[in-house]
């Protein structure tokens, strides 16, 4: 049995800024980017054309926000900015361990996570109870280009787990977002539905379903 986790909101929590744009302004400013009077407007309107599902990494938004403001910067400015202003404190949620553990015991196992700031999975995954090497693959949608639920990111976990993607389970938090894997005809296990603490019984339900 091939799976995969949801990263945030799944296996960790994960703080985020209050204030998203300011903290990017914040981190702007220390590294002598002039920050726009109107940036917070500059931060809310789209400036990427992306096709419907495409990931739009944070610090290619950013960067267009500012030169729609004429602000220009030096080197790689605004990729640190954005990963500074994301740095989360992180906790691994209750149960999680033992999900992984399980999961691991019948298979590959995955990460398939939402995120559009480069480095931050690694840095959670630092900061938790897991060690990256725990996975066989993870998958990001800053890494691959298209978010959850578009099927292309569900198929591209299921390639790096080396099955057909209708094998793949994926335990998530978001219905919207994770139940997508049910499009590319994979099993979707909601933690509204599914709580972390059951998910090692549930996975050893569908592993006896495929036995017989």
């Amino acid at each position: 049995m091939e799976v995969s986790f949801d990263l945030f909101g799944t296996l960790v929590t994960a703080d985020r800024p209050s204030d998203p744009a300011a903290a990017v302004a914040t981190e702007l400013e220390k590294r002598d980017v002039d920050v726009p009077d109107d940036w917070a407007d500059a931060y809310a309107e789209p400036h990427v054309d992306a096709p419907e599902g495409a990931e739009v990494p944070l610090p290619a938004h950013v960067s267009h926000a500012l030169a729609s403001r004429g602000v220009s910067y030096e080197h790689n400015a605004v990729r640190r900015a954005v990963v500074a202003a994301f740095d989360p404190d992180v906790e691994t949620r209750d149960g999680a361990r033992a999900a992984v553990d399980a999961a691991s015991e019948r298979g590959p196992v995955a990460i398939c996570s939402n995120c559009s700031v480069p480095e931050l999975v690694g840095r959670t995954l630092v900061r938790s109870a897991f060690d990256r090497d725990e996975f066989d693959a993870i998958v990001t949608s800053v890494g691959c280009g298209w978010r959850k639920p578009a099927p292309e990111i569900f198929e591209l976990t299921a390639a790096q787990l080396e099955v057909d993607s209708d094998r793949l389970v994926h335990v998530g938090d978001d219905s919207r977002t994770d139940g997508g894997v049910e499009a590319v005809g994979g099993t979707a296990l909601l933690l509204e539905e599914h709580p972390l603490e059951t998910i090692p019984s549930r996975l050893a339900t569908l592993a006896e379903s495929e036995k017989s």
